[in-house]
């Protein structure tokens, strides 16, 4: 499990980030048209997965402007936004802000996702919420990199993660 603070405070995770250099956990994810995506979906694509508590905060939803701002000079790159608000709240936030170069997805049907990538908070007063965190894996499907911010309040190192893409 992973120790990290909202506001200072410790709260913890159901586990761990997976390793760099290990194989992507496999997800089923909800898409905002409700359909199921899986990471097979993806195949042969890089993905940054942009995971976040809610995009009704500030800092969440600055994330996800800023990899939308980002994605666009990626080749061959998808960015995932995946959090456990519903399909229709990730749609509109995206529609009302004019974000297209990000894919929205959600973790809310059965939270295996949170559970198999170990960033459920298992404490504190945002359980069953996500913990921000980015994972960025190759088109073949290794990790190339994670973090799992550790103030829930701050933004992750976008650069750090875009960086471990060249």
């Amino acid at each position: 499990m992973s120790n990290i603070t909202l506001g200072g405070n410790p709260i913890e995770t159901t586990g761990t980030l997976p390793a760099v250099g290990e194989k992507a956990p496999n997800f089923t994810l909800t898409a905002t048209d409700l359909s199921p995506k899986t990471l097979s979906d993806y195949e042969g694509s890089r993905l940054v997965l942009n995971i976040f508590p809610s995009v009704d905060t500030g800092t969440c939803a600055q994330s996800v402007r800023t990899f939308n701002e980002k994605a666009s000079e990626l080749e061959n790159t998808k960015v995932l936004c995946i959090s456990k608000d519903l399909p229709f709240a990730l749609a509109r936030f995206c529609g009302a802000e004019g974000l297209d170069n990000v894919e929205s997805l959600s973790d809310f049907r059965t939270g295996d996702f949170g559970d198999d990538y170990g960033i459920t908070f298992k404490t504190g007063p945002l359980v069953p919420l996500l913990s921000r965190c980015i994972v960025v894996i190759d088109a073949d499907g290794t990790i190339l990199h994670t973090e799992q911010v550790a103030e829930i309040k701050d933004e992750p190192n976008y650069e750090s993660a875009l960086a471990s893409l060249a």
